[in-house]
């Protein structure tokens, strides 16, 4: 069983407009309200490739029952610590003409008993667990540590991945994780370099194994991904797709990761796994995620190359 852990969900809503005009009123010509969290789009992406997932975290009271009603509809088995509040709201405006702009809310204030609460529920759901997924940005009231303290509750032998960025991610890779996968971006902010080739990037991908992950992968959007190990270095580049959101991309590829991890897989099909997954998510719209039929079709497309 894969266990996916959330603390900050949100509905995002995508906005489709022909052009965004600043200062002037704008016309919606489409709109999606989609249910989720990073964690989350794990869960479900894990149970669409016929995986067993169970997903926890917050959940905001106001709002839960079509968080549930989502997760059930996906086959997620889920067990959330209730808290006061209502989830954030995160709106992506997509310009037709342009590029998408995302405008982020702060999740509402957790208190300390809640995650406390959390930190043991996890503890106690990782006994019977495979892989511990946990991903995504905080609420109020959560310190940058908390991704440590719940990799300190799993146990030994379950391994962990963390999607997270910053000083979070920082902490957790102190605790050693098995995988972490941040994108380009993340990379060179914790690193404080910028990379301009494949083998610079992978040097950038070695300094992560240095400050306690096993293994990197590293996703390079539309460019495709670079899984290491520090050892073995591994390269598979997308294929040609329509784009219509990247949103919920990088949760796809830990879903298909986590699947071939779980099955014991060659480092080569765990990244043509994730990179299918990834680049199947980029052609539905909003932030709905990859379905299996696309998945197969662009795993069957693309190939991993080995990186020197």
């Amino acid at each position: 069983m894969i266990l996916t852990v959330c603390p900050n969900p949100s509905i995002d809503c995508t906005v489709e407009l022909n052009s965004l005009e600043i200062g002037r009123m704008n016309r919606i010509e489409n709109k999606i309200l989609t249910y989720s969290g990073k964690a989350l789009n794990v869960a479900i992406g894990v149970s669409r490739l016929g995986g067993s997932s169970f997903a926890t975290g917050f959940m905001f009271s106001k709002d839960a029952g079509q968080f549930l009603h989502t997760l059930e509809r996906e086959r997620v088995e889920n067990k959330f610590v209730q808290t006061d509040g209502r989830v954030r709201m995160n709106y992506k405006i997509i310009d037709k003409r342009s590029m998408m702009t995302e405008i982020n809310d702060k999740g509402e204030f957790v208190p300390e008993d809640k995650q406390e609460e959390l930190i043991e529920l996890v503890g106690e759901y990782a006994k019977n667990a495979s892989i511990v997924v946990m991903s995504g940005s905080l609420p109020q009231g959560v310190k940058d540590d908390f991704y440590y303290k719940l990799c300190k509750k799993i146990p030994e032998g379950v391994k962990i991945i963390v999607d997270c960025e910053g000083e979070k991610l920082r902490k957790a890779l102190s605790a050693g994780v098995y995988l972490v996968k941040p994108n380009l971006g993340e990379l060179e902010a914790i690193t404080g370099k910028q990379y301009i080739n494949k083998s610079q990037m992978l040097e950038g991908a070695k300094k992560l194994i240095a400050m306690g992950a096993k293994n990197v992968l590293l996703s390079l959007g539309q460019s495709g991904a670079i899984l290491t190990d520090g050892i073995t270095n591994l390269y598979c580049r997308s294929a040609n797709v329509a784009v219509n959101s990247t949103v919920g991309a990088g949760d796809s590829m830990i879903a298909a990761a986590s699947i071939m991890i779980e099955q014991g897989k060659s480092m080569e099909e765990v990244l043509r796994a994730a990179v299918a997954a990834g680049t199947a998510s980029i052609t539905t719209p909003g932030t709905n995620l990859f379905y299996k039929d696309k998945y197969q079709e662009i795993y069957d497309r693309i190939y991993v190359e080995r990186l020197l």
